[in-house]
């Protein structure tokens, strides 16, 4: 006989045993697949951080135009909370960069994906804040009330639709989807599914 197969231990299931999960269709391993998604969540915060920069740039500006002493105490107390929002996204995209530099190396990398998705997530709240706060402060000094809250509303609305509401809706539409084959294969087998591995994308 000859030698065995030397293994490579990534490429092993993610709770260690049980039950042998499907192989990802992308025919690639645990570290290839973390090494991916990371890179996905470093691009896709490098494409937000620009507008969010922009929009900061333009707030610290705004306190030394010599209109800022004029601004009622509402706009005042708006752009503070739009400020703090916009130093609030800065720092949650820039935070996986900095735990990526840090952990350099350590073999963390899936731990890493998902504290940088967590922090994707937070950033992307802290930017929809930014710019409906931004829009009822512009509309709010230009326009006039009704106008005002018509402009915000939208913004509002468009923000929480296509940033949360419908992918989370797509995202229920697959878990559905999955439970329904999952319970599918269990009543014509009438063994346990696969189960999907968790973090897969």
């Amino acid at each position: 006989m000859g030698p065995e197969p030397v293994r490579d231990p990534r490429a092993e299931p993610r709770d260690g045993g049980g039950d042998q999960e499907p192989p990802d269709a992308r025919d690639e391993t645990r570290a290839e697949r973390d090494d991916r998604n990371l890179i996905e969540l470093l691009q896709e915060a490098r494409v937000v951080q620009t507008g969010v920069q922009i929009l900061f740039g333009f707030l610290l500006t705004v306190a030394f135009q010599p209109k800022f002493e004029k601004l009622s105490s509402f706009q005042r107390a708006d752009y503070f909370g739009t400020l703090v929002a916009a130093a609030t996204t800065l720092i949650m995209l820039t935070a996986p960069t900095s735990w990526h530099r840090i952990l350099f190396r350590q073999g963390d990398k899936e731990h890493l994906v998902k504290v940088a998705n967590r922090f994707m997530l937070v950033g992307l709240a802290a930017m929809g804040l930014t710019m409906v706060g931004v829009v009822l402060l512009l509309s709010d000094i230009a326009f006039s009330p009704a106008v005002t809250a018509i402009v915000t509303a939208a913004a509002v609305v468009g923000c929480a639709t296509t940033w949360c509401v419908l992918p989370l809706a797509r995202r229920r539409a697959l878990d559905r989807d999955g439970s329904s084959d999952r319970s599918t294969a269990r009543d014509r087998t009438g063994d346990p599914p696969l189960r999907r591995r968790p973090g897969a994308a």
